[in-house]
């Protein structure tokens, strides 16, 4: 929940600068910011002919209707917006969001023609305890709940341990690539040769310093970042280190 419109005077051309002059117009990876909902309209806008997408933070999982302060995944795409995460574990945590509603909301998202980032991970307690991956087994398992085989081309999952959002610490390499693994496989359980397209990120602290060695887990197909992505110079140095 950060912004203002002069932010975004100041961030749009700094970022499209560093973005092509810079780094060119890469044709590996895919850009995508994800603002709260008054800004995704004029993100759209200024991103349009430019390889940089724009995604909602949340989505409600009905077409129209009674929802006052709700916003539907066809709203979303009439103003222009092509990706929406769900089930962020701040999602969970302050709006009580369920692995059910999750599972809904993703499926809303993807009749609807948006792609959908997936947000799994266990607590500091869970980690702890040993049950990191009976924890992220159930959401994930839970959220591809009916997922036709012919949809998982517009979705991706994002595993984001929640002891390491916000604190400075940061999954190593290792503890992020054998949850990587974790999730293929439940992935390719459910799905076969199918379940190995889909990418899975990864976020927790990202920044310049840790995105190369993050990269090189197995399994990494991309980073989900937080705060390191307010500012157009720390976000353009962590997708330099992405790319090599």
């Amino acid at each position: 929940m950060h912004g203002s419109f002069e932010m975004l005077d100041d961030f749009v051309p700094d970022f499209l600068n560093g973005l092509l002059e810079q780094l060119g117009w890469e044709t590996r990876i895919r850009v995508v910011l994800c603002p709260p909902f008054p800004y995704l309209s004029t993100l759209a806008s200024r991103f349009m002919g430019y390889p940089v997408g724009v995604g909602g933070q949340d989505v409600f999982p009905h077409a129209e209707g009674a929802y006052t302060g709700e916003i539907s995944p066809a709203i979303l795409r009439d103003i222009g917006v092509t990706y929406c995460i769900v089930g962020h574990s701040e999602r969970r945590w302050h709006g009580g969001e369920t692995d059910a509603q999750v599972n809904e909301k993703l499926a809303a998202l993807l009749a609807e023609g948006i792609r959908g980032i997936v947000c799994v991970g266990e607590s500091l307690e869970e980690r702890e305890s040993g049950r990191q991956e009976e924890v992220v087994a159930h959401q994930v398992s839970a959220a591809i709940q009916g997922i036709g085989e012919d949809k998982l081309g517009r979705m991706a999952v994002a595993y984001e341990p929640v002891w390491a959002i916000g604190t400075g610490l940061t999954a190593t390499p290792e503890q992020a690539g054998e949850m990587h693994v974790h999730i293929r496989k439940l992935l390719t359980d459910a799905y076969g040769d199918a379940g190995k397209q889909v990418p899975i990120l990864y976020g927790g602290s990202v920044k310049a310093d840790n995105a190369a060695s993050l990269m090189a887990a197995p399994e990494m197909g991309g980073m989900l970042i937080g705060g390191a992505s307010l500012q157009p110079e720390s976000l353009l140095a962590i997708i330099r280190e992405v790319l090599g």
